[in-house]
């Protein structure tokens, strides 16, 4: 597991400079960083749609089948390695105009390092209560937005008004990711939920 995290939590400023320094690699950070920290929430959803069920406020839950909960997870998981893929290359396509814009890897290992709240964040999946869930996942978006302003200007060598700007799309862009990937599970989720029924109807 990556080192760097209790320095992107404490201290991100300090941290986005030893990063920068290290000139890590897309296959590195993946091995070390991503793989184990997208499966934060792949294992917590596992565990909460199967065991607890999702609950929206009520006395009834909403449970799948360990089944379909295996193949939501692995689902889940590789829309967050994608994910991070995407929104590095997203990051490399808005510098195009800066003379000096690292390369499409190193806007993958910065992509990658600014989703770490958002990966801890999905531990609270565990226990699936839609206002919890919803509150986490607002506190992961705003620190994932400071972790943007902190590291973009250092990260691209430009300026803070600039950095601001480029942080701010990248953030826009990457809520309406987000967005689509929680459709996509909620919709295989639903779909994972109805065959169940089903099954349990029939049997």
């Amino acid at each position: 597991m990556s080192n760097h995290i209790i320095g992107l939590i404490l201290h991100p400023g300090k941290e986005w400079q030893q990063i920068n320094s290290e000139h890590e690699s897309v296959s590195h950070l993946y091995y070390h960083h991503i793989l184990g920290m997208a499966a934060i929430p792949v294992v917590a959803s596992f565990i909460g749609t199967t065991q607890f069920g999702w609950s929206f406020g009520g006395d009834e839950s909403y449970k799948v089948s360990i089944e379909n909960g295996i193949a939501l997870g692995l689902a889940f998981y590789a829309l967050m390695l994608a994910a991070v893929w995407i929104v590095g290359s997203l990051i490399h396509w808005l510098a195009r105009e800066y003379p000096e814009r690292p390369s499409r890897g190193e806007c993958v290992v910065f992509a990658g390092y600014t989703a770490t709240p958002m990966f801890l964040a999905g531990a609270v999946a565990i226990y699936p209560v839609f206002w919890v869930c919803l509150l986490a996942l607002s506190a992961a978006l705003g620190y994932t937005a400071y972790l943007l302003y902190k590291g973009t200007p250092r990260f691209l060598g430009i300026s803070h008004d600039n950095g601001f700007i480029i942080s701010g799309m990248t953030l826009g862009w990457g809520i309406l990711l987000l967005e689509v990937m929680l459709t996509v599970v909620v919709m295989l989720w639903s779909m994972s939920s109805e065959t169940s029924i089903m099954w349990s109807v029939f049997k």
